[in-house]
Order: structure tokens, then C-alpha cells, then sequence
């Protein structure tokens, strides 16, 4: 417990937050720190995590070396649930449907998630707490901190943590064997342009089979 709290210290001291509670439209930015062994040099992959925000649209967006990256669009009102894959020269695109987890957790199936009573300050907003097992293959306790005091609707929905009423400041994801673990850093209010959450134009569209496929040799499967 020192440990966490020793953590959480660390963590809102060096987070920023620049938009103010119950903000609708905005950025997150988010480190990202990678434990296992990943499938390409350590130079390809993402460096941070950007998620941007305005009511229920959000796109993510991993982003490395020479624009690679995995970028996970929702736009509801136009009927967009995209995930994307850029690998120079590689740009593939899988078009999702309205509530389908996006490609590339299967290593995330059988989670069991259970919400505690703790809290935590991360970035000036109030985060609540969730504890993550598995209920095969994993024998770890992970730990998710989410706030409901950033007005994104249903941020959570073709993620696997759609049973969180919030966006989480602090979280996880594997990808094959190996595991991302990701911490806000700055929130942002500010005015993001419709275009953002528009289809990207030039990735080839592939099967969802595929595009899993090629997020899985990431994480060295």
C-alpha cells in the first residue's frame, strides 16, 4: 500500500490538468510504459497515447516512429468504428460495428473486473478504482483508475473495460504476451475540429481477422 501511494504521489505531481472538470471536447495524453517483449524495435513503437474528445466522439491514437501507430476511431453519428494500423509502408484499416470490442485483445478475454471503494486524485479529477484479474492464464492483480468527471459518453464502449462509467486516467491493455500500461500525463480543454473523427483516407481496408493478426506481432505472438 506505501508502494501505491508512493505512485499516486508521483503521478499528481507531474500531472497537469488544463481543461477543468465536466469538460466535453478536449485531449488526454498519456506515457506509456511497455513490459515483455514486443515483435519490432523498440523505435516503432508508440511513445505516447493521445485520446481525443468531443461528446460521444473519441478517437486513440498510439503514435510512434515516422507516423506508426494504432489509431482506434468511434464516431456514432456517422456510424464509424474504425481501428487502424500504420507500419510504414504498411496502412491497413478494419471497419467495426456499433459495441464491438476493437481488434487486437483477445489476450484480454476472461477479465474479471471488480470495483472497489478507493479513490485517488489524478490530473485534479476524482478517480475511482477498479481491480482486474483473470480468471485463466494470469495470475496478476492489476489495478484501473477512471474519473466520470470528463464528459466523454460511453468512452468505454469497444473497449474491454466497458463496464467502467468513466475514462481511465490510469489503465492497461496487452497486446499478445506482452503489456502496455498507460498514465495521463495532461488533460486539455479545447475545441476539436469534426475532421478528427472523419474515416482516415489512405489505409486499405481488411478483414478483421487480419488487421488482429498484425496488431498481435506487436506483442510477439
Amino acid at each position: 500500500m506505501l508502494f501505491i501511494a508512493v505512485i499516486f504521489a508521483m503521478a499528481g505531481y507531474s500531472c497537469k490538468e488544463k481543461g477543468g472538470k465536466y469538460i466535453d471536447q478536449g485531449e488526454i495524453h498519456y506515457n506509456i510504459n511497455y513490459i515483455g517483449e514486443f515483435g519490432v524495435p523498440t523505435e516503432f513503437l508508440p511513445k505516447n497515447l493521445v485520446i481525443s474528445f468531443k461528446k460521444d466522439k473519441i478517437l486513440y491514437e498510439m503514435t510512434g516512429f515516422a507516423n506508426s501507430g494504432i489509431f482506434n476511431l468511434t464516431n456514432p453519428e456517422k456510424s464509424i468504428y474504425d481501428t487502424y494500423f500504420s507500419l510504414p509502408p504498411v496502412r491497413y484499416y478494419y471497419a467495426g460495428k456499433q459495441d464491438e470490442i476493437y481488434p487486437g485483445f483477445s489476450s484480454m478475454e476472461n477479465m474479471v473486473i471488480k470495483k472497489t471503494s478507493r479513490t485517488a486524485d489524478i490530473c485534479g479529477y476524482k478517480c475511482k478504482n477498479a481491480e482486474v484479474t483473470f480468471s485463466s492464464g494470469k495470475s496478476n492483480l492489476y489495478n484501473v483508475w477512471y474519473t466520470d468527471e470528463i464528459k466523454i459518453k460511453n468512452p468505454n464502449a469497444s473497449t474491454p473495460f466497458h463496464q467502467l462509467e468513466g475514462i481511465p486516467l490510469s489503465f492497461f491493455f496487452f497486446i499478445g504476451n506482452s503489456e502496455m500500461h498507460f498514465n495521463a500525463e495532461v488533460v486539455y480543454q479545447k475545441e476539436i475540429p469534426d475532421e478528427t473523427f472523419e474515416r482516415k483516407l489512405n489505409f486499405k481496408r481488411i478483414s478483421k481477422e487480419d488487421i488482429t493478426n498484425l496488431i498481435n506481432r506487436l506483442g510477439n505472438l
